[in-house]
């Protein structure tokens, strides 16, 4: 839903994307966008993780950032969306230090090589690229994870390539990956003045 012009913006992420900056001036959440095959994939992480991050925010909320998962194992199986759920969502518990809006945004990117998980990348990583040109308001937390670290991190990489300098400030950018991807991840995050954690598993 569009803000009214004149009133006042909603701080908190919507299910379709984070609150942007309009042409305007004004920072409006970002109209719904279809729901794709990958959205009904990605679906399943937004209610387990947001559903875990809503009870347990102010609990949390005094511990450090963990560099460590705990508890879940990581899936061996990249299509085992149930499995995923549980492991990133513990992670991102643990990390949440700072939010000060409703809930975090993760962002699930899809394993495979196909033409309909390419596709599916490419319309996802279309939304976040117009989300990072509008702007996220200071308190939120974006996350991004997958089973595939190396097509996260160049999902990352991509979606912030154009980010203007200190364009982040203020908001948290969590990565959960392969420890070999994260200076190529923390190269492009760092400019943009992002609270940038990033989880080895």
């Amino acid at each position: 839903m569009e803000t009214e012009p004149g009133s006042r913006p909603n701080k908190a992420l919507s299910h379709d994307g984070p609150v942007g900056q309009s042409s305007n001036g004004s920072r409006d959440p970002i109209p719904p966008s279809k729901v794709t095959t990958m959205y009904k994939y990605a679906l399943l992480a937004v209610l387990a993780i947001t559903g875990l991050a809503a009870c347990s925010q102010k609990d949390e909320a005094q511990q450090q950032p963990t560099e460590q998962a705990a508890a879940v194992s990581k899936p061996t199986d990249p299509n085992d969306s149930k499995a995923w759920n549980a492991y990133l969502g513990q992670i991102v518990q643990k990390n949440m230090q700072g939010m000060t809006a409703d809930r975090p945004f993760p962002y699930l990117v899809p394993a495979g090589d196909n033409d309909d998980a390419n596709a599916l990348r490419q319309r996802q990583l279309e939304q976040v690229q117009d989300t990072v040109a509008r702007g996220v308001l200071p308190g939120n937390m974006l996350v991004f994870a997958g089973p595939d670290s190396g097509k996260t991190a160049q999902f990352v990489t991509d979606a912030f390539k154009d980010a203007k300098p200190g364009s982040f400030k203020d908001v948290i950018v969590l990565v959960i990956g392969d420890a070999a991807d994260k200076d190529k991840v923390s190269a492009v995050l760092q400019p943009t003045g992002a609270t940038v954690r990033y989880v080895n598993w």
